[in-house]
């Protein structure tokens, strides 16, 4: 039986990746073995459209697309968390497709106007909630900048359920946890690498691009958290630092290419990555990722 989203949202929020053919269009039914191994490792919610799914090169057709293929091939195993965003015309638009192709719930990217206004962001979000009529949102804060104030104002909204919280800053994570709803769920939105630190102030769960490759890890990670073994989750974490360095690198434009370079190393070929990311990776950059997934016995 699937989790309710309240159980998922405190979970690992496993980011997909978009897969592309040979001709650069979007195949998602290259999806199904990563998903399927991720559920079977008990994945507590996969995400279609986040940053790991290359989200801002996709259409707003494409990212429909994707939304509607990824739901058809969790088939009811999970909850799904629907990644929508840019112009208020594009995301109300990809918030009424998300919730007419069975989605649990939207992560609200935040805009990313050079021009934007806190006020503005509410406006945004009530525009999407109508669109979605009343589907859950999650807001996908990537900037702290807009203040605690104008956070704990965005979750007074009706239905926003959490916060994926992606700025390294766990004192100003608590502060707004402190400010807000308590029965608003605090996510780390930093992947497994920040969620030790996110955990020590009230976060629970965390974002995840690993779980396309190595979703056992993720899991054990999580597992170690929940039970309040940091120790454990640090080490385990240690383990995977290499991967996450490549990843990090060239401005972290290397974040999705690292993955997809894992899977295709793994055999299942899910494309390049679409410029802007950078692709393919560099010798140095390939070799360092062949020695992690030897040692780990991933391929």
């Amino acid at each position: 039986m699937a989790l309710s989203l309240d159980q998922a949202l405190i979970g690992i929020s496993g980011i997909l990746v978009t897969p592309y053919d040979e001709n650069g269009d979007i195949a998602p039914a290259r999806l199904a073995p990563i998903i399927d191994r991720a559920l079977g490792a008990d994945l507590h919610m996969p995400v279609v459209n986040g940053n790991t799914g290359e989200f801002y090169a996709l259409t707003t057709d494409e990212a429909s697309s994707m939304v509607r293929e990824v739901v058809r091939l969790v088939d009811g195993r999970a909850p799904v968390l629907a990644g929508i965003g840019r112009g208020i015309r594009d995301a109300k638009a990809l918030a009424k497709t998300s919730a007419a192709a069975g989605a649990t719930a939207l992560m609200v990217h935040q805009p990313p106007d050079p021009f934007v206004a806190p006020r503005g962001i509410v406006d945004y979000l009530k525009a999407v909630a109508d669109a979605a009529d009343g589907l859950p949102m999650m807001l996908y804060l990537r900037n702290d900048a807009i203040g605690t104030k104008a956070i704990a104002e965005l979750c007074a909204l009706p239905g926003v359920k959490g916060v994926k919280w992606a700025t390294p800053n766990p004192l100003r994570l608590a502060e707004a946890k402190a400010a807000c709803d308590p029965a608003i769920a605090w996510v780390g939105g930093l992947a497994e690498i920040w969620a030790p630190a996110f955990y020590a102030v009230g976060a629970r769960g965390f974002t995840s691009g690993l779980v396309n490759i190595w979703p056992e890890r993720s899991m054990a990670i999580h597992a170690a958290l929940e039970a309040g073994d940091y120790g454990k989750a640090n080490a385990l974490i240690a383990e995977m630092k290499a991967f996450e360095e490549i990843r990090a690198e060239e401005m972290n434009g290397a974040n999705v290419t690292g993955v997809k370079a894992a899977l295709l190393a793994m055999g299942q070929d899910c494309g390049p990555t679409r410029p802007p990311s950078a692709w393919p990776l560099t010798a140095t950059q390939q070799a360092k990722l062949d020695r992690f997934l030897s040692t780990h016995r991933l391929i």
